[in-house]
């Protein structure tokens, strides 16, 4: 597997399939799995070596006693003894204990060899190292941002990101640091997609920060995920943890909703109220209860409307007079 700065040979093992990340940086590797044997034959094998050493001691030792009293079998014997000694060293280079949840990046004198998902104790190839990354899922609040949303007002902002490791290859090799590298990429990330929705009341098409929550936090996860992609990161899930308008420009913009309510409340009391007017005239000419020219008809409906739309209880007033003079 060639590393990040190998030159690509066609004759060697394909890497990843999306090779080049959304800014066009390539990644020339990927995750594959390293040569190991299980729990068993790594118990085994450390056994062995362990049993190899004062083995191989005991032989020496015994070869060079006889060795010095003439034996022809004492050189074959202190040859076994020191072959076996040096041959148990490289076996405890061998081993690797993973634990649930983790795995170990193998390398071999710096070359990427593979990665061991299998929990516990492994036997491994000689002479190589690891790195323990862990593939559980992780989460994280960004910082509250102060941005401008695509009105031009100042917004505070903030978002809680899921995510896991993916590919343990391009995590350790691809970026410097996988855990911060997601962090500053979800800031970049949230910045953007505060700046282009309205906070609040959006036009034909659009969809609003504090409307379409929802809707705003898949498509930061779709772009969060674009930009970690390179470094073998999934996200799971974003959410937005904090939502406000900037201090400078809070209260103004609640004097503006408080408008846009009393308003609407308004509108609502006259529908309602025109129609309990229109109601009442009509039964009364059904029924035939009164008879109303024009100038009675206008003041009943002006003084239904007074008392149905007013805010405060109205008084009554007995007119014990006429409406003609």
């Amino acid at each position: 597997m060639p590393s990040t700065h190998d030159p690509i040979d066609p004759a060697r093992e394909p890497v990843s399939a999306e090779p080049v990340g959304h800014d066009g940086i390539r990644v020339g590797i990927s995750e594959r799995p390293a040569w190991h044997r299980g729990s068993a034959a790594g118990i085994t094998a450390f056994l062995l070596g362990v049993l190899a050493i004062p083995g191989g001691a005991i032989l020496a030792i015994r070869g060079g006693v006889l060795l010095d009293s003439g034996a022809s079998s004492g050189g074959l014997l202190l040859t076994l003894g020191i072959v076996c000694v040096i041959a148990a060293v490289p076996v405890f280079t061998m081993f690797t204990i993973v634990a649930p949840g983790q795995t170990s990046v193998r390398q071999f004198f710096g070359r990427y060899v593979g990665t061991v998902r299998n929990s516990g104790i492994s036997f491994v190839a000689p002479f190589t190292t690891g790195r323990k990354v862990s593939v559980r899922v992780h989460n994280f609040e960004t910082n509250e941002l102060k941005v401008n949303d695509s009105d031009g007002n100042p917004i505070h902002i903030a978002a809680i990101v899921v995510w896991q490791v993916a590919d343990t290859a391009k995590a350790v090799f691809a970026v410097e640091a996988y855990d911060e590298f997601i962090e500053t990429q979800a800031e970049a990330a949230l910045r953007h997609v505060a700046t282009t929705h309205p906070y609040d009341e959006p036009g034909p098409g659009e969809q609003s920060l504090r409307g379409s929550t929802d809707l705003v936090s898949a498509e930061l996860a779709d772009e969060v995920a674009a930009r970690v992609a390179i470094a073998g990161l999934e996200v799971l899930e974003v959410r937005i943890s904090s939502l406000a308008y900037a201090p400078e420009i809070a209260q103004a913009m609640l004097q503006r909703q408080q408008a846009s309510a009393i308003i609407a409340a308004r509108e609502k009391i006259v529908e309602g109220a025109v129609t309990m007017v229109d109601q009442a005239l009509t039964r009364l000419d059904d029924e035939g209860i009164v008879s109303l020219d024009d100038e009675r008809r206008a003041q009943m409906v002006s003084n239904l409307l007074l008392v149905l739309t007013s805010d405060q209880r109205a008084t009554p007033v007995i007119n014990a007079g006429s409406l003609y003079s």
